[in-house]
């Protein structure tokens, strides 16, 4: 557990135990970032020692995330600092601990449009592509051809879903797609996974994340079934907006542009397809 000296009035930085993961979920509730219903449990599976709070005088005023999926990449999220504490330097000081505990890892995040300039300037980040996140409404009519991802054997979606992440990711793979009031299919074309998504139950509707796919049509029929399980209820995808066909696919739907964050990396954009990726697993772990 990382932490420092508790004395009067100071500021001490320690890792969140798995009850407190949720109310960095709950501030980014607060923030307007719509979190999952059932996040915090399938965030601590990916990193349990990956969240930080900062206390002042024992009062939680910062929150951190910095996930670490393998040697060579991470994730940051969940950088929160509460309104009547900002400019006091605390924020800063959080910074270099999850800096820290990533070292020399290629660490990855998705920040606010405002505060990617601070990024690159106070932490050596580089700015990579928009993700944009668009609002829509889920809509009747489910389409053949999907399956349950749970009739599939676990090992190769975990194999495709490597193929599209920048680390493999099965802890956190597993809670993802068994999230109560969520739906998790994919695509299969001969006796091979080309496609998958999840539908997860969030404040205010309902997201898809992730939204790989082999091709526009495999996704086309992912959305349509995923949307086909909502019907009626706000739908969000977050989606890179580097890729035209996802963002084809978007306003396709009717769905409109809502936020932004910027994808920034810390040695560089890596070499990934981004074309397969017609939709963001999460803007806190990547």
């Amino acid at each position: 557990m990382l932490q420092t000296s508790r004395e009067p009035n100071a500021f001490v930085i320690r890792t969140m135990t798995k009850t407190e993961v949720n109310l960095a979920v709950d501030w980014a509730a607060a923030e307007g970032w719509n979190p999952g219903l059932h996040d915090a449990e399938c965030f601590y599976a990916a990193d349990p020692n990956g969240f930080f709070l900062g206390e002042l005088d024992g009062q939680p005023v910062a929150t951190a995330s910095a996930v670490i999926y393998d040697d060579s990449f991470a994730f940051l999220g969940f950088y929160i600092v509460k309104p009547e504490c900002r400019d006091r330097g605390f924020g800063s000081q959080l910074t270099r601990a999850i800096l820290s505990y990533v070292g020399n890892r290629n660490t990855g995040l998705d920040g606010v449009i405002q505060m990617y300039q601070k990024y690159e300037r106070e932490m050596g980040f580089s700015f990579a592509y928009r993700n944009v996140r668009y609002e829509g409404t889920g809509r009747c009519g489910s389409p053949q051809g999907v399956v349950d991802l749970s009739q599939l054997p676990f090992e190769a979606l975990a194999a495709y879903d490597r193929q599209l992440f920048l680390a493999s990711r099965p802890q956190f793979l597993r809670c993802w797609i068994q999230q109560p009031e969520g739906a998790a299919v994919g695509v299969m074309r001969e006796d091979s996974l080309v496609g998958y998504t999840v539908l997860r139950a969030c404040r205010t509707g309902f997201k898809i994340g992730p939204l790989f796919a082999d091709d526009e049509e495999t996704a086309e029929l992912l959305f349509r079934a995923a949307s086909a399980r909502v019907p009626g209820s706000p739908l969000f995808l977050d989606v890179p907006q580097p890729n035209a066909a996802a963002v084809a696919l978007a306003e396709r739907h009717g769905m409109k542009p809502v936020f932004e964050t910027a994808r920034m990396y810390s040695q560089g954009v890596p070499d990934f397809p981004l074309q397969r990726v017609f939709g963001v697993t999460s803007f806190e772990l990547g």
